[in-house]
């Protein structure tokens, strides 16, 4: 012990404690939780027995409980449908800011800094102002749709089962839009101007620049922010039970405020852990995919 705290005392052995001290950290806040989930996932729970220390144990029964229940594909189906449509257009958009302020023109800098203000707003605030925007009778976007000529009557966005679920999508892209665009603009301003300066000598147009340069340049971002955004849309939850709150019908439930109802309107606490329990090897798969992307960049 007293070699352990002369140890300290020199310095060597100090970064072991920080780590140490976090690693705690995270098993106790983290893996306990994520444990004690798990294990309500393959064991009877309800009102009665949630408190009990011993619960009877039943299996996978609740597995295939949860897979027959009838909203299940449809919950699955929307999940899918809020994540791919929540990522394809926070990637797209996030990267055709980052490029357009890549050219570091006048005000560039400030301008981007604006596009921030959505991504550190809480996202049940996030709701309520996409709950004005997206309104039937009164909301802004039906107006600019309208006088676009898109459209001729309202879309009520939050109420139509064939639009509730992008009225959410929607939301979130703007949500996360800036997270996307920050990152990719530090991947695009990791790339040598070297490399563009040549390829412009040697004729090469902006699209073929763009091909091959910035797109094999970028991968490593690439992969990164499609992983956290993958991770980030499976978790969100705000924007739910602000616009729509998974209806009607279910039309834009996702497993995620799914798990929710189930354990704290239903009270079935056992189907709850084992929605969240399938939703976490999704984003298990997600960040091991984030890892892998990341590898390279951490050695260099």
């Amino acid at each position: 012990m007293s070699r352990f705290f002369s140890g300290l005392r020199d310095g060597v052995g100090f970064d072991i404690l920080l780590v140490g001290a976090a690693l705690l950290f995270l098993l106790a806040l983290a893996g306990a939780p994520l444990v004690y989930n798990v294990l309500m996932s393959f064991q009877q729970v309800d009102m009665f027995t949630l408190g009990a220390l011993f619960r009877p144990f039943v299996g996978f029964d609740n597995y295939v409980a949860v897979v027959q229940q009838p909203e299940f594909w449809l919950v699955t189906r929307n999940t899918l449908v809020f994540v791919f449509g929540s990522m394809a257009g926070q990637f797209v958009l996030g990267f055709a800011l980052a490029l357009f302020f890549a050219q570091n023109f006048p005000g560039a800098s400030t301008i981007r800094g604006l596009f921030l203000v959505s991504w550190v707003m809480p996202g049940l605030v996030v709701g309520g102002i996409w709950s004005f925007i997206l309104a039937g009778d009164y909301g802004v976007l039906n107006v600019i749709l309208k006088a676009l000529g898109i459209i001729d009557a309202s879309i009520f966005w939050k109420s139509d089962p064939s639009f509730s679920i992008w009225a959410v999508i929607i939301a979130n892209i703007w949500l996360g839009l800036a997270f996307n665009m920050l990152l990719l603009s530090v991947g695009l301003a990791a790339i040598p101007r070297d490399l563009y300066e040549a390829a412009e000598l040697d004729g090469a147009n902006a699209f073929q620049r763009f091909w091959t340069i910035t797109l094999p340049m970028m991968r490593p971002t690439i992969g990164a922010v499609l992983s956290l955004g993958l991770i980030g849309t499976l978790q969100q939850f705000d924007l739910f039970p602000a616009l729509t709150e998974g209806g009607p019908a279910n039309t834009s439930n996702v497993a995620g405020y799914w798990s929710w109802q189930l354990s704290f309107q239903l009270y079935d606490f056992a189907k709850g852990a084992t929605v969240s329990v399938m939703m976490f090897l999704l984003v298990l798969f997600a960040s091991v995919v984030y890892v892998r992307s990341t590898r390279h960049e951490v050695r260099g």
